[in-house]
């Protein structure tokens, strides 16, 4: 950006638009711009996307290069990897699938997957549904592995390895009665829920989310044209990391790749609380289901925002000063830090993504993102 551009930022100009829909959108735009030219002049990260949905209108902008060739900054139809912003698309699924009576929330893991059985529990309580969605199943965050090559990096991580872990070992504690992060657990949620739908996974994603809702570019494998719009990843060290193959079992925890357009689509989808089509799936899915107030112990949940009570992936964070009641995920992946938050009271949603995994420029992401959504929908 020119110099005269950012110090016009700095300066907090005002444009003049002389009718209201119009003045809204220039707001949204100047607003979503300042936000990002600063986040990315203070993280110099490669590259970032920042997107904002609100009551309807959307306004996405991109900064620095979304690779070395081409030279351009990423836009509304770049593509990344989410990372664990897939949870929240599995809570959904199980939100689709409890609405139309296929499962339960309360459903014993076993009843889909018998192999899944934890005999060396000490809690004496079977591993449900609800405990994998809400990261209450005592599961750590991964099953040990060894690492793979780094074009296929997860393929050590494999289902006959959780059920061999299952049987050797307790769990950390008493389903239900803490929170600790799970990687482990939502893959294998997204086992029971195949089994249980008889599709696989990925199939199963695709017909009860993506393509109701319209999401052509969110996806685990792209197509040979999305490649072409890939943003590429960069590790701790600033070396640039391959888009390796997501396979076939962390299809739950953290495979998809998406866009700006279409995790702005699907946030207004959430967004629109009173619509009749999809009631059902909508009110399961936003609802609170873990209290903090009452758990033994909370664990990997506040890097992006307090968490206060838990949804199926959705860490929820109560309404606090001017900052209204707003869902929230994160996700990091080969290279590529992800973020997306709504407000549901409030028709305002966000979505983020830097291509560097960089922990202080991914927080300060997060809560631009929370920040922007206080500034422009404030309780």
């Amino acid at each position: 950006m020119r110099r005269r551009d950012v110090l016009g930022l700095l300066a907090g100009a005002a444009l003049p638009c002389p009718r209201p829909a119009r003045a809204s959108q220039a707001l949204l735009d100047e607003s979503v711009g300042f936000a990002g030219q600063i986040l990315f002049l203070t993280t110099k990260t490669p590259a970032l996307v920042l997107g904002v949905v609100h009551d309807g209108q959307t306004s996405i902008q991109g900064f620095g290069r979304r690779a070395d060739n081409p030279n351009e900054a990423p836009g509304a139809d770049t593509l990344f990897r989410i990372g664990s912003i897939t949870k929240a698309f599995t809570g959904q699924v199980l939100a689709n699938l409890a609405a139309d009576g296929v499962v339960s929330l309360a459903d014993p893991l076993t009843k889909y997957a018998p192999e899944f059985i934890a005999p060396m529990s000490e809690g004496g309580r079977p591993i449900r549904l609800i405990d994998l969605a809400t990261h209450s199943a005592g599961l750590p965050r991964e099953v040990p592995h060894e690492a793979g090559p780094p074009a296929n990096p997860f393929v050590n991580i494999t289902t006959d390895a959780f059920a061999a872990w299952l049987k050797a070992n307790p769990l950390m504690f008493t389903p239900g009665t803490s929170v600790s992060y799970s990687n482990f657990g939502f893959d294998l949620l997204a086992a029971a829920l195949a089994r249980a739908a008889h599709q696989p996974y990925p199939d199963l994603l695709e017909a009860r989310v993506l393509r109701p809702l319209g999401l052509a570019d969110t996806v685990f494998a792209p197509s040979a044209g999305q490649a072409g719009r890939i943003m590429p990843g960069h590790d701790f060290d600033g070396s640039p990391l391959p888009n390796a193959r997501t396979g076939s079992v962390i299809v739950g925890s953290g495979g998809l790749y998406s866009t700006p357009r279409d995790l702005l689509a699907w946030l207004q989808w959430h967004l629109d609380r009173f619509g009749s089509e999809r009631a059902a799936e909508r009110l399961i899915d936003h609802a609170a289901y873990l209290w903090r107030d009452g758990l033994n112990a909370v664990v990997g949940m506040d890097e992006s925002g307090h968490m206060d009570a838990m949804g199926l992936g959705w860490v929820i964070m109560a309404p606090d000063g001017d900052r209204p009641l707003i869902l929230q995920k994160a996700g990091g992946l080969q290279g590529v830090f992800s973020y997306v938050a709504f407000a549901p009271a409030r028709g305002i949603g966000v979505c983020a993504a830097i291509n560097a995994f960089d922990v202080g420029a991914g927080l300060a992401m997060a809560k631009t993102a929370n920040d922007l959504i206080m500034e422009l929908a404030p309780r």
